[in-house]
């Protein structure tokens, strides 16, 4: 098959002819959308590269990878999507068996690192299941066990079956703090697609005054996140944002879930410390609520990510293996 790859840095580069068709076609969740892309690149340390491979002039696979720039001026290109953890960074149309996907990865990993410059050390995939590991594995690659992801299996028709499910003493715990925020008459409610009543700015300093408290994940390369993006990821139809607020109008807390097909993905959690006047309960309440859309849409699985997975697991949620692969500038050329 005749192959052509473009890299796009959505900073400044119009968007590919075909992405909205292809991003709808692939599934992809909301921050694949090129304008998102861009928006997030933009106020970002570390920018964002998007691979477009074509055959026949139509787009078969795509890729988006971080530009790390590392110590001494060396270049790491890290294959994700910064903002859907746990998800593999690349699509690919239905129509490829292995070795074609194959082939389509190994054109776009040379055109990133051509893109990434001549100080480019090579690639790291992060999020790479264990049924696409073959895809990113061979000679001179270098594969590790990574941390996994939480992923749930949708078999629930209510709540209530999902929370029977969980094991005695969390079922108490999480069905006490339902209630307690559903009696507090201090704390307002909404859960909504296209939340054109939030503002990104106040949104973005909750979550990164809340990862900072957390401390920074090692070798996250990500930067803190611009009130831009969130504005915009809000008000999106296929997102679901959930607040907290008090009596007063003060945000509280705020989630976010990345609407799907099959997997919703739980992606931003913040609240305020109890030390700020911040209210307890909450962040439990939020899963019961998102599991809420979960069961009602019939969502074949619930994803919450990465970090803090045994707490999750009490949720019903497993960890699912990743691995991440190092793709060294020579093999990649």
């Amino acid at each position: 098959m005749s192959v052509s790859v473009a890299v796009h840095d959505p900073r400044r580069d119009p968007e590919p002819e075909g992405w909205a068709a292809f991003r709808e076609h692939a599934e992809l969740h909301a921050p694949w959308d090129y304008r998102l892309l861009g928006v997030e690149s933009r106020h970002a340390g570390n920018p964002t590269a998007l691979a477009v491979a074509r055959v026949g002039g139509r787009i078969a696979a795509a890729m988006t990878a971080t530009v790390v720039r590392g110590p001494a001026r060396a270049t790491l290109v890290e294959v994700h999507n910064p903002w859907v953890s746990g998800f593999p960074g690349w699509a690919f149309a239905d129509a490829f068996d292995r070795r074609g996907r194959v082939r389509l990865l190994r054109r776009m990993e040379r055109h990133l690192c051509r893109f990434a410059g001549l100080s480019c050390i090579g690639l790291l995939y992060r999020y790479v299941p264990a049924e696409e590991l073959s895809l990113v594995s061979g000679f001179g690659r270098v594969v590790r066990e990574a941390m996994g992801t939480s992923m749930l299996d949708n078999r629930f028709s209510t709540v209530d079956e999902w929370i029977a499910s969980l094991s005695r003493s969390r079922r108490h715990s999480i069905r006490g703090q339902m209630r307690k925020v559903e009696r507090d008459a201090d704390v307002v409610v909404r859960l909504a697609p296209a939340r054109d009543d939030l503002d990104g700015a106040e949104l973005a300093d909750l979550v990164n005054r809340h990862r900072a408290r957390l401390g920074r994940p090692k070798f996250d390369s990500r930067s803190p996140l611009a009130a831009e993006y969130l504005h915009e990821l809000v008000r999106r139809d296929d997102v679901l944002t959930l607040t907290y607020h008090d009596r007063a109008g003060r945000l509280l807390a705020f989630a976010d879930l990345l609407d799907h097909p099959e997997t919703p993905l739980y992606q931003h959690w913040a609240a305020l410390d109890l030390a700020e006047g911040g209210k307890q309960h909450l962040y439990f309440d939020s899963y019961a609520r998102f599991m809420g859309h979960v069961v009602a849409k019939g969502r074949k699985a619930f994803s919450a990510g990465r970090g803090r997975l045994e707490l999750k697991e009490t949720l019903g949620l497993t960890t699912r293996p990743l691995w991440v692969a190092a793709v060294p500038r020579p093999v990649a050329r």
